[in-house]
């Protein structure tokens, strides 16, 4: 399961729900209304010098149905790109990290691994106590790992 999150301008709210409804998805959710902050886009605080307010959506759903919900927001973004809609996904933190639909990169992971080692055995004695290090170690350069895709627009 995933946990999808929506935080858009009221101005795009009619035609996100009407992009949901055409792919068939986001039928179960938790809307938050007069949502302050601010973001990429600016401040929405609902004041008289920033006027404009913002709404949030919360799904709980499998991973096919946040591509869709995804694919949805990618739409209505691309017809209002300065609206200001941000989707935000997370995995259910109950399920293992493993289940995770980002693949692993295997060098990346080994590489990560053998410098948290490598620092940590460089900082142990023979007698078993520890000496700090003189100077901080630059970490070796490591390869990001991919998030997880969507099959829509990375937001």
């Amino acid at each position: 399961m995933m946990r999808i999150e929506i935080v858009a301008n009221h101005s795009v709210e009619e035609d996100l729900f009407e992009a949901f409804k055409d792919a068939g998805v986001g039928k179960f959710y938790t809307r938050y209304d007069n949502v302050f902050g601010v973001g990429t886009s600016g401040p929405r605080m609902g004041d008289a010098i920033w006027p404009e307010v913002n709404f949030a959506l919360v799904f709980w759903c499998e991973l096919d149905e946040a591509r869709g919900i995804a694919n949805a927001v990618a739409k209505v973004k691309k017809h209002f790109p300065d609206e200001g809609i941000k989707l935000f996904g997370l995995p259910d933190p109950k399920e293992p990290v493993y289940a995770l639909p980002a693949p692993i990169d295997e060098a990346a992971l080994a590489s990560a691994v053998a410098v948290a080692v490598a620092d940590a055995v460089a900082a142990v004695n023979t007698d078993g106590t520890i000496t700090p290090q003189k100077a901080p170690r630059t970490a070796r350069p490591v390869k990001p790992v991919k998030p997880p895709d969507f099959g829509g627009e990375t937001f």
